[in-house]
């Protein structure tokens, strides 16, 4: 049965209504619909322009550094994240998550120097994760106090990285995961179904706000953190293969409905989504849906957040909304889709944009111990297909628990910083050319299953009447080739430079068999270069 957004919300405040009075901006306020949305947004060119985003999903479950999900994993017996948890902090039923978030001190937390390292690194935006599926807010919360202002940190976290990112010229965002926390956190009402301690329900089963008298958690509920037993594993489960089983059929699955018969989640979830939008004005929100949280309600919040755009910006758009799995043009054109860790085949009319990490989405120190973080090589191929085809690239390089960066993470943003400074014209500021790129390698959308590029892939950008061509690996032989520029189809080229040199002009030839360019001697530290092309009805 489809709710009504009353039976959804119940009774909301005045101010978390969607629409705005009307105002004499010119056009009409946007409505909370599909139609509405795609009729009156555009892109803002700030986004188009930007390329590159640099994304701090710091939190909580980065403390035990053992990777994603570990506020949910740890409650399943016979995962690693809970062996772990078990040997380092205790067991589940005693030790739960929140006491996790009693430790997070972030104490080598330096805001300052990691967004000056972002902005070195060739960021045009920067986004915070203000929210996860742990339910906790990283900022100064109105309406829930499991935040970052009142236990952990003690600080406004968001609130820091947008004061920083504002300062430093980038345009900033958040990101909000919080609509499947009703589903992830279940298993903290679970138990062990083997073992000394069978049967005995995990933390999220047994306390209450009373137990937190004269602990640093007094005052709080824990049941607001962890959501409330709407899904609870039955009694009687006896096996580990019996609890993993009901947990793939009832809770595992990535729900986007909202909770049955628990409105206040949804009103909850509404409330902090709007506050978090109205206090610190981000330029980007980051939904982690298909399509927008539970629904209408996700409609109501990006009506909002657009009128409110209008508000601040003087009647301009000038704000974007990511949601995933996006089922059709009008959803396209009303919110930018993000594909993570997966990229798209063609140009795209509409712009969009690729979110991956360079290691797991938390920090895993065992990742780090065996070198296994993405290369700039890598990361610039990645960045350079996805410009060539309309989209940005939302790139997080993850913190540890305490705040910083480990030492392979500092050399990977150095090396991406040298190569954005180099080759960076033809990425910043782009658009599409009339093709995206040529090349042998075969393309897959999933990031998992790419097979490695060669110098015989190339990738296409266009930007103040030049035509940028990236080549995805450097020749061997000294020679590039663009079969795509053969004959004058597609224009006569007249100059062809390196980009990072000193402007000197290189030898080329345009046969029937394409434009073939001699290369200087390859720099020891250029991952794949770039070449700025002129001439006569190449863009």
């Amino acid at each position: 049965m489809k709710l009504t957004r009353r039976q959804l919300l119940g009774t909301i405040p005045a101010a978390g209504l969607a629409a705005l009075p009307a105002e004499a901006h010119g056009e009409s306020l946007f409505q909370p619909s599909w139609d509405s949305l795609a009729a009156g947004y555009h892109t803002p060119d700030w986004f188009r322009d930007a390329k590159l985003g640099l994304w701090a999903h710091w939190g909580p479950q980065c403390v035990p550094e053992a990777g994603d999900w570990y506020g949910r994993f740890m409650y399943m017996q016979g995962h690693r994240m809970y062996d772990h948890h078990l040997k380092t902090y205790g067991h589940p039923s005693d030790t739960g998550f929140m006491e996790i978030i009693g430790r997070w001190k972030a104490e080598r937390w330096d805001p300052r120097n990691l967004m000056g390292r972002y902005q070195s690194a060739g960021a045009r935006y920067f986004v915070a994760m203000a929210q996860h599926h742990d339910n906790f807010d990283n900022f100064d919360s109105r309406w829930h106090t499991w935040n970052s202002t009142r236990v952990g940190p003690k600080r406004d976290i968001v609130g820091i990285w947008e004061k920083l990112a504002r300062q430093a010229g980038l345009r900033f965002g958040i990101s909000n995961h919080g609509a499947h926390a009703w589903h992830w956190f279940q298993t903290a009402y679970g138990y062990d179904p083997e073992g000394p301690r069978a049967g005995i329900r995990y933390d999220a089963h047994r306390l209450t706000r009373a137990d937190g008298k004269g602990t640093w958690w007094d005052g709080l509920d824990p049941q607001d953190l962890y959501g409330g037993p709407m899904m609870v594993p039955p009694a009687g489960l006896s096996t580990i293969k019996a609890m993993d089983d009901w947990h793939d059929a009832h809770t595992g699955q990535w729900l986007e409905t909202p909770p049955p018969g628990n409105p206040a989640f949804v009103k909850s979830w509404y409330l902090r989504a709007l506050d978090a939008i109205e206090k610190y004005r981000p330029d980007l929100v980051y939904f982690d849906n298909y399509g927008l949280p539970f629904g209408q309600v996700g409609l109501d919040v990006t009506a909002r957040y657009y009128n409110l755009s209008r508000q601040w910006h003087g009647g301009r758009m000038e704000v974007v909304v990511n949601g995933k799995r996006l089922t059709d043009d009008r959803q396209r054109k009303a919110i930018v889709e993000d594909h993570e860790r997966s990229f798209v085949d063609e140009i795209r009319s509409d712009p969009w944009q690729t979110c991956t990490c360079i290691g797991q989405w938390h920090y895993d120190r065992g990742l780090y111990e065996r070198d296994g973080y993405k290369s700039v090589t890598q990361v610039v191929q990645s960045l350079t297909d996805i410009v060539s085809k309309n989209g940005n690239l939302l790139l997080s390089v993850p913190l540890r628990g305490d705040g910083s960066l480990d030492d392979l993470e500092i050399r990977f943003l150095d090396g991406l910083a040298a190569w954005t400074a180099s080759n960076g014209e033809a990425i910043f500021g782009t658009r599409p050319w009339r093709r995206f790129g040529e090349g042998p390698t075969r393309f897959a959308k999933d990031e998992a299953k790419q097979e490695p590029f060669t110098a015989a892939d190339l990738r296409f950008t266009t930007k103040a009447g030049a035509l940028y061509v990236l080549a995805m690996a450097w020749p061997a032989d000294g020679r590039l080739i663009v079969a795509s520029l053969a004959g004058d189809n597609q224009g006569v080229v007249e100059r062809a430079e390196l980009l990072g040199r000193d402007g000197t002009p290189l030898p080329f030839r345009q046969t029937a068999a394409g434009l073939e360019i001699t290369l200087p001697d390859r720099p020891n530290t250029t991952p794949m270069l770039a070449l700025r092309l002129n001439g006569r009805g190449l863009v």
